[in-house]
């Protein structure tokens, strides 16, 4: 789960770091800001930083962003993190290399999107076609008994029409389980985005 909540939030971190840097605010302000909640998981994570910061038991800035790196899951979080370590500790323009990673995030985004639309694609057609098709077909098993009356029925055994009863609605009961695990399938390969 920590790996999709650093998905999530992460594009809105960076573009919140953003604002507040290019504002004037500090890192520390901003890291603070953004501890206050509103962001998931990143959050807590800015949250115990600011703690350990403010009790004195801390090294400083730069160890505390380290020591995150090693809890971060998602590659766009580790990638903010090591912006936020390499701005303290070498002075780098933070403001720009934010809008650059804000817009690769936003992309990558995109893309997993895009993908999972696609994937969709199918889904409503076969669902359609297996809840409309299916008991189509069943009903129509379960109307040959009547319809093979008189000579016809000299010719072939008719199965028992509880036999018929049973498959048909058997096979409704495997057409209705068939789409509920279509919908399922769709439903976990969501993005979380």
């Amino acid at each position: 789960m920590r790996i999709l909540d650093e998905k999530r939030e992460g594009l809105y971190v960076i573009r919140t770091l953003d604002v507040l840097m290019s504002s004037g605010v500090g890192l520390e302000a901003a890291l603070h800001t953004i501890g206050q909640g509103g962001y998931g998981i990143i959050s807590e994570d800015f949250s115990q930083i600011m703690k350990r910061l403010s009790s004195g038991k801390s090294r400083g800035i730069e160890y505390e962003i380290k020591s995150m790196m090693n809890l971060a899951e998602s590659d766009g979080y580790r990638r903010l993190l090591n912006t936020l370590y390499n701005n303290v500790t070498q002075n780098t323009d933070i403001v720009e290399t934010l809008r650059k990673q804000g817009s690769r995030l936003e992309e990558e985004r995109a893309e997993e999107v895009k993908k999972y639309i696609e994937e969709l694609g199918g889904v409503p057609e076969t669902l359609l076609s297996i809840g409309m098709i299916g008991p189509i077909i069943l009903s129509i098993a379960g109307l040959i008994p009547q319809l093979l009356t008189g000579d016809i029925a000299a010719f072939m055994s008719i199965p028992d029409p509880d036999l018929i009863k049973s498959v048909v609605n058997g096979g409704l009961v495997l057409t209705l389980v068939g789409m509920f695990f279509i919908g399922l399938k769709a439903h976990t390969k969501d993005p979380g985005l």
